[in-house]
């Protein structure tokens, strides 16, 4: 089994709730770690690691990332990483799988199934004080998963007029990840 690391430059993860009940915000993390067990023709026996640095959270407006960063939602003072382990693929497709998965934040774990799509893989240049000491094998996944946030602690909320609420339950999660082989 060939074994890849999440290169962090071109890795990231991405948040999606609903708020004030007619639009939804997107928050950020680029600070992306991990590493991945991988043989594009055994996907089935694939494992998956990785660590998401919640402190660098960003959605574009700083007191809404304070609040966000904040005990209300994500609370990183005490809980500082989110982590993914998942060890349990069902292939769903050509280049598509279900991991599942253990999902651990603000110190909860629940298992999450993340659906990942194999984009494929290329050999590239590895450019280290300005010289390509390439060719890396670089590939890349695009993985999504549904939670809902409830089951994590993070619950805060506020009514709106007419039974509305601030934010919406459910979270869309989006990986976007490029694995470089280790040789």
């Amino acid at each position: 089994m060939s074994r890849w690391v999440f290169e962090p430059g071109h890795t990231a993860a991405e948040f999606c709730v609903r708020h004030m009940m007619v639009t939804y915000v997107r928050g950020h993390f680029k600070d992306v770690h991990g590493t991945l067990e991988f043989d594009p023709e055994a996907p089935a026996v694939s494992g998956v690691e990785a660590v998401i640095d919640a402190r660098g959270l960003w959605s574009g407006e700083p007191d809404r990332d304070t609040h966000l960063r904040g005990p209300d939602f994500l609370d990183v003072e005490r809980f500082p990483e989110i982590t993914f382990r998942g060890r349990q693929v069902r292939l769903a497709g050509a280049n598509e799988a279900v991991v599942v998965g253990d999902l651990t934040l603000r110190g909860v774990t629940r298992s999450v199934d993340l659906h990942v799509r194999y984009l494929g893989q290329w050999q590239t240049p590895w450019w280290k004080d300005g010289v390509d000491t390439g060719p890396k094998t670089r590939a890349g996944f695009l993985a999504t998963a549904r939670i809902n946030r409830h089951d994590f602690g993070v619950s805060w909320n506020s009514a709106l007029d007419r039974g509305g609420v601030v934010v919406g339950d459910d979270v869309t999660v989006t990986i976007d990840a490029e694995a470089i082989l280790q040789s």
